[in-house]
């Protein structure tokens, strides 16, 4: 199984830490995508973006290489993000690239326009990776928007945003299941993972992003906010998802 976790910035990807974990130590391909660098975060005050980005882009790898995952950085600009074609398009490459059976995003109506946007884009790419000539076209953006970027090389130069040599992109049909943070307003419904023996990873992850950033939210509430989920689904400690889906899958018997 590959499972792609996108969001706008490092450090949302906090709340699904466990289940990627869970995923990684079992041997499915995992892969962490943020759409933005996060440039501009308030605690880093002055600091050029040069440094800004560096740090962002480390704080990145680490994360991915703590739970055995691959990672990628777009840069479509920190709070600039509006959801449009070419933002979809960026993404849906990488999809026909990476081929995932599941995409874990930001919830549809969070407060931040970023978070909002990268589930929209998110959502949109999986079907503009389904189209070959889509994935693999040239040109510009619709009117008024910004440039595209190009299409891979077709002669089988370098393609623009993996350094892979490419001579073609091939399109990704099979089912992608969405999964989004949980939001009690989702007409969607819910899906609780357990991450029990996975919480350690979880906890590690939010504490190098506490020390880093100085937050009030602390470690303990992080565990007693995985406990309380947990007890909703019987066990120790659980993350919990919306699955953007009409129906789920059929099972033998009621549970």
């Amino acid at each position: 199984m590959r499972i792609m976790a996108v969001f706008a910035h490092p450090d949302d990807e906090i709340g699904c830490m466990g289940t990627l974990a869970q995923h990684a130590a079992r041997g499915d391909e995992v892969m962490l995508v943020w759409t933005t660098l996060g440039e501009l975060a308030s605690q880093f005050g002055d600091a050029s973006h040069e440094e800004v980005t560096r740090i962002r882009r480390e704080h990145g790898a680490w994360v991915a290489g703590r739970i055995g995952a691959q990672h990628h950085f777009f840069d479509m600009g920190d709070s600039r993000m509006t959801g449009n074609r070419a933002e979809a398009l960026q993404l849906a490459r990488l999809y026909a690239r990476f081929r995932p059976n599941a995409v874990i995003t930001w919830s549809d109506d969070h407060p931040h326009p970023d978070h909002r946007m990268t589930a929209k884009i998110a959502f949109d790419a999986i079907t503009l990776a389904r189209i070959p000539k889509i994935i693999n076209e040239r040109g510009s953006n619709e009117a008024g928007g910004a440039a595209m970027p190009p299409a891979p090389d077709l002669s089988g130069d370098e393609a623009l945003e993996s350094g892979e040599d490419v001579a073609r992109l091939e399109a990704w049909r099979d089912p992608v299941r969405f999964y989004q943070y949980y939001a009690p307003a989702s007409p969607y419904p819910e899906v609780l993972t357990d991450i029990s023996d996975t919480l350690e990873v979880a906890a590690e992850v939010m504490a190098f992003y506490h020390d880093f950033y100085k937050w009030a939210w602390t470690a303990d509430q992080f565990r007693e906010g995985r406990a309380q989920l947990g007890r909703l689904a019987g066990v120790k400690y659980a993350e919990r998802f919306n699955l953007r889906a009409s129906h789920l899958r059929a099972r033998p018997y009621l549970d």
